[in-house]
């Protein structure tokens, strides 16, 4: 059997349009339309790490438009076409094969100010305010909940975009506030939002469960274009969510999981402040990093980077 080759490894893309580079996306303005590029950069503590994670961006796009396609909830979404080798942007060509596989092209839309977090176990930033105050973004839980528990039923716990360093969690009456000071009408588009969100995460979270994971929790983001409301940027992927591995979930712990969250775990065993500049990440750590990704796309979608 001939072995599979290695996937290209796409830190940075060039192409002759103006562009704005976030942790791991280059976006595109193509005039009409936009075209989102998911790089292999990786992130964590909001700091991108000097080393990428080989195919890990080809995966974030084609998980992304798997669960556009899936589910219902979804639609309206700004997802016009994955590119591939024989179809990208006019002026793309020379670089198709970059774009195959890892870029989006989409409708633009002036996204709402506020990151659509869906929780339906207790983990991560939940957990700790949970543990301070016995509610999450505003919403009360039960006492004596533990790490990593579910919930009685997902909630759902915005939180601001910060421009840079971390977001910051808010009450749905606060982010209600925030979208309604930057558009007409913001704070019903944002209720629109919450009902999507949920309505999204809980059919992802029954189709995962039947594979075998866990989606601990997710975030969203929807944007305005022409008055509609589009599900827009990444949707479910690794980098977006938490997944776990259902046959080795316990309560009080942290799961083992397909996601980035092995990255912390590991920066974690470092003296580094969790600013940049960013250690060195080791070749293993990235081996069993991309592993990760590329098993929660084969588990949750039948597909292969």
């Amino acid at each position: 059997m001939t072995p599979t080759a290695p996937p290209a490894v796409v830190r940075e893309t060039s192409l002759p349009f103006p562009c704005r580079r976030g942790k791991v996306r280059d976006v595109y303005d193509l005039g009409a339309e936009l075209l989102i590029v998911t790089t292999d950069r990786i992130s964590a503590f909001d700091v991108v790490m000097n080393e990428p994670v080989a195919g890990k961006g080809a995966v974030l796009t084609q998980m992304s438009a798997f669960w556009l396609s899936a589910l219902a909830d979804c639609s309206p979404h700004h997802l016009k076409y994955v590119a591939s080798e024989s179809r990208v942007p006019h002026g793309c060509q020379p670089h198709a094969a970059t774009l195959a596989g890892r870029a989006m092209v989409v409708r633009k839309a002036a996204p709402l100010p506020i990151e659509c977090v869906v929780r339906g176990y207790l983990f991560g930033g939940g957990w700790k305010e949970y543990q301070q105050a016995g509610s999450v973004s505003g919403v009360r839980l039960p006492t004596g909940l533990r790490q990593a528990e579910k919930l009685p039923a997902p909630i759902f716990t915005p939180s601001t975009k910060a421009a840079s360093g971390h977001d910051e969690p808010v009450s749905f009456e606060r982010a209600c506030e925030l979208a309604a000071g930057q558009a007409a009408g913001g704070a019903a588009l944002l209720q629109e939002a919450r009902r999507r969100s949920l309505a999204i995460y809980s059919a992802a979270a029954r189709h995962a469960e039947a594979r075998g994971v866990i989606i601990a929790d997710t975030k969203f983001e929807f944007g305005v274009c022409a008055g509609e409301l589009l599900l827009i940027d990444e949707v479910l992927t690794p980098d977006s969510s938490r997944f776990w591995a259902a046959e080795q979930y316990r309560v009080g712990i942290s799961p083992p999981s397909f996601d980035k969250q092995f990255l912390r775990d590991y920066l974690e065993t470092l003296t580094w402040p969790k600013t940049p500049p960013p250690p060195p990440i080791p070749p293993e750590i990235l081996a069993q990093t991309a592993a990760r990704y590329a098993e929660a796309l084969r588990r949750l979608t039948g597909s292969e980077a």
